[in-house]
């Protein structure tokens, strides 16, 4: 039987949000992933490594899929329940965890690390990823960018032309550049997403928390409904996220 609106909200209402593990969405929303294969180079690059950082790590879960790790391996995240869920993820693989408020300065001493990585950082400290790495010390990250799943987004908040300028692969490299580092790889790709309840919406804005700012179930109740009915009446939600991968080495 057809489950109704109040029930499919309820649930993504009652699901915990903490990390970064999206399983619940599994049979409820489907996410194309990037051609390049974020984790398997993240694995390529932690095997060489002697020393690695996690920058706004989540719950650790991308890193801990790309064990083993270096013989020192660290970990920053500035989400207090994140932080206990990666502590308890990465502890027993010989990472440590750093509560970090993800504002300069990162608490590590320069060219403290060979390899520094993060995916999906909200925010990119380039000076600061600069100065811990290591001279011939290599940046790995897979980040979003402009626009993701601004279907979604402007369908509760309206159009939002101004953000669609933001998080330009070209700004990356731009950005890199000026903090001192070599880009040697740029790539990016558009991504669809769908999702096929409203309550996998509901669980969506919850845990990525900066899509609709402010979200909450009450606020937002009467657009709920209409994509519910949307959904009913034609199908999955169609989105497309965006994503780039950017590969930078500190000269030396």
């Amino acid at each position: 039987m057809e489950r109704s609106f109040d029930e499919l909200v309820a649930e993504g209402a009652a699901a915990p949000v903490a990390g970064w593990d999206f399983s619940w969405l599994d049979g409820r929303a489907t996410e194309q992933r990037p051609s390049w294969g974020y984790r398997r180079l993240l694995r390529e690059r932690l095997a060489r490594a002697a020393a690695s950082l996690d920058v706004q790590t989540g719950g650790g879960e991308v890193l801990a899929g790309a064990a083993p790790l270096p013989p020192l391996a660290a970990a920053t995240e500035s989400w207090p329940p994140n932080v206990a869920v990666a502590t308890a993820r990465l502890h027993p693989l010989g990472a440590v965890v750093v509560a970090d408020p993800d504002e300069p300065p990162l608490p590590f001493a320069d060219a403290a690390f060979d390899l520094v990585t993060s995916r999906h950082p909200v925010t990119v400290w380039w000076s600061e990823i600069a100065r811990v790495l290591r001279p011939g010390g290599t940046y790995l990250s897979q980040q979003v960018g402009p626009a993701s799943v601004f279907e979604l987004v402007e369908f509760f908040l309206g159009p939002q032309d101004e953000a669609r300028a933001h998080r330009r692969p070209e700004d990356a490299r731009r950005a890199a550049r000026e903090a001192g580092l070599d880009v040697v790889d740029l790539r990016s790709e558009r991504l669809r997403v769908e999702f096929f309840d409203i309550g996998a919406v509901v669980y969506f804005l919850r845990k990525v928390i900066w899509m609709v700012p402010g979200f909450t179930v009450e606020a937002y109740r009467d657009r709920l409904r209409d994509l519910h009915d949307r959904i009913t009446a034609e199908g999955p939600f169609v989105a497309h996220s965006a994503r780039f991968l950017i590969e930078a080495r500190r000269p030396g």
